[in-house]
């Protein structure tokens, strides 16, 4: 008898603990109304079928941009559900009970390293692929998630299990009542795979980035180095597994009226894809770019990357130098008055030749808007290295010269040392990391080594120690801040034209009459120089 209650407090104690965890990250009232929709009443357990269900990620047909998908990744997908179920939950004679729920959700979602959910995620979709008959050079020591992982995998597999978070990553942002889907259309996530790759390879210089089919390189990168380059480039790609789980829960939570069947089709990636079409900032770049962010950018980044509504990329969009026109005045007539956080992104080619020139693009993210100065100025930043490979060059701490931004003075006063007009990041005057000149024409990059504010790397493919000057081909800003930031410089750009027109415009009300005017006391004195005028005091 006392076996029994000793036995009942421990498991009670235990159930309290795993609660106190989901409570840490907000989930417990989740869990609660997520359960019993998926229990079966009578045992009140989940069956195990019901749970995959609830993860299943099945689609009659997937395409990736520029890629051929491989053979397996089909059936890897499929068993996707089953993988994450059996990674995450011990089922019990039943099913899965309210403890064991709990503790398969805070195994994967609760409070823990990037690298242990990385772990979680490698397990779940190594344990998939062997399914699937395509397995992962991958062992785990324990099912602890910061267990020691160990092994390598191929570019190409690294490629299924990016396109994979991706899916999951979209799935979370799509409609609570639909499970499934017909289509998934997947972006081009190849900057991404090149990116990991080059990171991760003893010599780098071997891939040619420019021309090799990276997903097919025969090359096997280490998990260690494969964790590395995720932590420092793309924290937030395990937590598309994490918020996957958060959102498949939710939407469990929703009955569905017996007798009908959910009527949501939907397919992945195609939404406003033609309103993407002509634009730097594609579906699969905004996304990189979200990944690599852990602030209100980053879910701003999501919402435009997965935005259904061309409304939202357009108010998004504030500078297109192909719309809008090149130039620095065309440039700040368009962000003038945006006070939020700003990405600039920037296509070039270098090469003295046709033949050798290829275009690249970069990015630099700013916390704040532009201003007309003639010195550095910011409070924070990154730098980004986006075609053909994916880098993100973080703020050093050494020193604080984030953005420049200098127009041509408004009094054309005589300057005995005048200040660059242009754009700039990086450096210090006259040797700036990145500058773009007042006409929008050419960029030049400097090495890295002439910049503190941001960490060292090229960004660009085989950029040199010495000044690169390239041509400007296309220069995009997308503003961050939300629908607020944009209603703030909306009102500011209206109050500004009001006072323009207003300033056109003569009043004649507002001057005095002709009788009291100077133009027709001097025509009175003209008309008679000498008459006795009386001074009035």
């Amino acid at each position: 008898m006392g076996q029994a209650n000793s036995t009942e407090t421990a498991s009670s104690i235990e159930e309290r603990e795993l609660e106190s965890q989901a409570t840490s990250v907000g989930a417990l009232p989740l869990l609660h109304n997520s359960f019993p929709k998926l229990a079966d009443p009578l045992s009140n357990s989940i069956p195990l079928t019901s749970l995959q269900q609830c993860f299943s990620l099945k689609y009659t047909s997937i395409s990736c941009e520029g890629v051929d998908l491989p053979d397996c990744f089909q059936g890897f997908l499929d068993q996707i559900a089953a993988s994450i179920t059996d990674t995450l939950f011990v089922p019990q004679k039943g099913g899965i009970t309210w403890t064991e729920f709990v503790r398969g959700y805070v195994k994967g979602c609760g409070r823990m390293s990037a690298s242990s959910l990385l772990n979680t995620l490698l397990r779940a979709l190594a344990l998939s692929a062997e399914r699937a008959g395509c397995p992962m050079n991958l062992q785990f020591d324990s099912d602890e998630a910061d267990s020691k992982t160990s092994g390598s995998i191929s570019p190409g597999e690294l490629g299924m299990i990016i396109w994979v978070c991706w899916i999951m990553s979209w799935n979370s942002r799509s409609s609570k009542c639909a499970m499934e889907s017909e289509h998934a259309n997947i972006p081009d996530l190849n900057h991404l795979i090149v990116s990991a790759v080059v990171s991760c390879m003893d010599n780098d210089n071997d891939v040619d980035v420019w021309n090799t089919d990276v997903c097919h390189l025969e090359a096997e990168l280490s998990v260690g180095k494969i964790h590395t380059w995720a932590i420092r480039t793309v924290p937030n790609l395990a937590e598309c597994f994490s918020n996957f789980i958060n959102s498949r829960l939710k939407a469990a939570t929703f009955e569905q009226p017996s007798g009908t069947e959910t009527s949501v089709t939907m397919v992945v990636g195609t939404s406003s894809d033609t309103a993407w079409e002509y634009h730097l900032l594609t579906r699969g770049r905004a996304w990189a770019i979200s990944l690599s962010q852990r602030s209100s950018i980053s879910e701003e980044m999501l919402r435009i990357c997965f935005s259904s509504n061309t409304d939202v990329i357009e108010e998004s969009l504030l500078y297109r130098s192909y719309a809008h026109g090149k130039g620095l005045n065309r440039f700040w007539s368009n962000v003038d008055g945006y006070h939020g956080p700003l990405l600039l992104l920037l296509s070039a080619t270098s090469g003295e030749s046709s033949e050798s020139s290829r275009k690249w693009i970069i990015g630099a993210l700013t916390q704040q808007g532009f201003e007309n100065r003639d010195a550095f100025y910011g409070s924070g930043g990154c730098l980004y290295s986006i075609f053909p490979v994916f880098h993100v060059f973080s703020a050093s701490g050494k020193e604080q010269n984030y953005l420049y931004s200098h127009l041509h003075p408004a009094a054309r006063a005589y300057e005995p040392h005048p200040k660059p007009v242009g754009i700039a990041f990086g450096g210090t005057v006259g040797h700036e990391r990145i500058f773009i000149d007042e006409d929008f024409a050419k960029v030049t990059i400097q090495h890295h080594a002439a910049d503190k504010t941001y960490q060292h790397g090229s960004l660009f493919p085989d950029q040199g120690y010495l000044p690169t000057e390239a041509s400007v081909l296309d220069v995009e800003v997308w503003g961050l801040g939300g629908k607020k930031a944009k209603e703030i410089q909306d009102s500011y750009r209206n109050r500004e034209a009001l006072f323009t027109e207003q300033r056109r415009k003569v009043d004649l009300k507002t001057f005095a009459s002709w009788e009291d005017s100077p133009e027709k006391m001097m025509m009175d004195l003209m008309a008679s120089p000498n008459a006795v005028r009386r001074e009035e005091r």
